[in-house]
This record gives structure tokens, sequence and C-alpha cells, in this order.
């Protein structure tokens, strides 16, 4: 297959790769709802205190625009200073259809792929970026999960089942992964080789702006379920967190679209079932589907323009 060709079947395979994540967003917005009846939903949201959806809808809004901050850090690891404008482009538009695709690592990681190839980052750039921004989820679900666990391990241990004990070693050895990270990123001057795979640790520097960078996300989420949550009832913002932090290593564990069954397992763990459908809907509708919504029209719109740009300059050139 010579060299055109092959470019005008991935060209192809992209566009249906792109179709099929926009037709997924939309499939998943419609599985997510189909269980209730328009009736049901406008009551939910109706009912909802305004001021605490208002305040839902801005800790989610928090939260990604911190997640753009994850790759903004990735293209400094990796030797790129991008604009921030398309840091932020290609991060949002991943994780708002990773995020409820499932296997956000390689779902919003194929997006990421898209735009930064587009931008100069070699595919080896861009495998490393998604890597960091991995780790960066990793040692800020750590810290956040290590403070919350320590500070309330009577309820961590009456969410799993384990023994306060058990909590608080997870607790302190979380607590250890996080400051071994710091200390390999400190001192570490040699790559880790994976047959050819060559990782560099982060400096010191990037490796601090990941663990306040991760942490203060999933704070974000969680504050994002916690008035989810008040809208029903008092629940206590280290409450949410702590079985927000322990429902989301699952979710990471099991890769389920969404987290759907997750999450309901966390309210139904806080409220005992009372306001079960609204405070779901509140969180979802804030954090998975006003997201997903635009994200996947951001995709379809960003892969317009950029289909119609590319035929421009190709009719240029042919002139």
């Amino acid at each position: 297959m010579d060299a055109d060709a092959k470019g005008r079947w991935l060209t192809w395979l992209w566009r249906i790769g792109i179709a099929s994540f926009v037709a997924l967003a939309g499939y998943l917005i419609w599985r997510t709802l189909r269980d209730y009846s328009v009736a049901e939903l406008m009551q939910a949201l109706r009912a909802f205190p305004l001021d605490h959806l208002a305040l839902s809808g801005m800790f989610a809004a928090g939260s990604y625009a911190t997640l753009t901050l994850f790759d903004l850090l990735g293209t400094r690891y990796v030797g790129h200073r991008l604009a921030y404008p398309k840091v932020a482009l290609a991060s949002f538009v991943s994780l708002s259809l990773g995020h409820s695709i499932g296997f956000a690592g390689l779902s919003s990681g194929a997006i990421r792929y898209r735009f930064y190839r587009r931008w100069g980052l070699s595919t080896g750039d861009v495998a490393k970026l998604i890597l960091f921004s991995g780790l960066t989820v990793t040692v800020g679900l750590a810290t956040l999960g290590a403070l919350a666990v320590l500070l309330r391990p009577a309820l961590a241990a009456e969410v799993t089942g384990l023994g306060q004990g058990m909590i608080l070693a997870i607790g302190a050895v979380a607590a250890l992964g996080v400051v071994i990270y710091l200390l390999l990123a400190a001192f570490l001057r040699r790559p880790l080789t994976f047959r050819s795979f060559v990782l560099e640790m982060p400096s010191l520097r990037l490796a601090l702006g990941q663990v306040v960078l991760g942490a203060t996300n999933f704070a974000l989420v969680a504050a994002c379920l916690h008035q989810a949550l008040l809208g029903i009832a008092e629940v206590p913002y280290l409450s949410a967190a702590t079985v927000y932090v322990l429902a989301n290593a699952g979710v990471m564990l099991t890769h389920v679209p969404g987290g759907l069954g997750v999450f309901e397992a966390v309210v139904v763990t806080l409220l005992s079932g009372r306001g079960l459908l609204t405070a779901v809907l509140v969180f979802r509708f804030t954090y998975f589907l006003v997201p997903l919504a635009i994200g996947g029209l951001v995709l379809a719109v960003t892969e317009t323009v950029w289909r119609s740009k590319t035929s421009s300059d190709a009719s240029v050139r042919s002139s």
C-alpha cells in the first residue's frame, strides 16, 4: 500500500472512530436516562434546590478545569509548550467522553492522540503524556484517599467491611506510596526502561504539581457529589469524600462506563435509599451528562473544521 492510499485509509478509519465516539456519547445519555420517565425526571429536578444544583455544576466545572492542567503539566513533561487553549480543548473533549465511555485511559487516549499528533507531538510523546496524566490521577486519588480514610477510618470500615486497623494500614500505605513517588522524582535521575519504552521521572516540581492537582480534582468531584446529596439530606463533606474515593477506586478497577451502579451504591450508603433518584440524577447530570453532550458536540465541530481545512489546503497545493 502506497503512502497516499495508507493516508486515505487512516483518515477514513479516524472518521469512523470519531463518529462512533459521538454516537456512543448519545447512547450513554439515553442509557442513563432510559429507566426514568420524562415526568419523573422533571419532577426530580424541579424539586431539587437550585442553589445546590448550581454549586454542583460549579464544582463539576472546576474539576474539568483542573483536569486540563493535568495535560498542561504533561506537555511540559514531554518537552512541548503548547498553548493552554489547545491543551484545554484536547483534555476536555477526551475526558468528557472518556469518563462516560469507560476504560478512560484508552478511550480518552485515542482522542488525545488525534489532537496532539496534529499539534506536533510524536506517538511516543502522546503515550508518555497519557501515562503522566494517569499517574496524576493515581497519586491524586491516593493522596485524598489517604487523608479521607485516616481521618474517617470508622466510615471507611463500615463501607468496605474491613477492620479499622486494616483501613488505617491501607491509608498509611497510600500516603507512603505518594511520598515514595515524590522521593523518586527528587532523586532518581536514571530513566526507567520497560523493553523499548523509556520513562523518565518528572522533576520534583512537576511531581508536586501532580499531587496537588490530582487531589484537588478528586476533592472537587467529591464536592460536586456532596452538593447533590445536600439537596436531599445533611451529609458531611468528609463523609461524601471518603465514600466517593472508595467508590472511585472501584470504578478505576472495573472501568464501568460512567461508574454506573457505583455512585448509586455511594448514595445508598449515605442516604439509605432516601432521595436516591434525585441525588443520582443531579450528580450524573452535572458531572457526566452535560460535559458528555458538550464534549461530543465540540468533537464533531472540531473534526468538521479540521476536515474542511485539510481539504482547503490540499486544493491550494494542487492548484
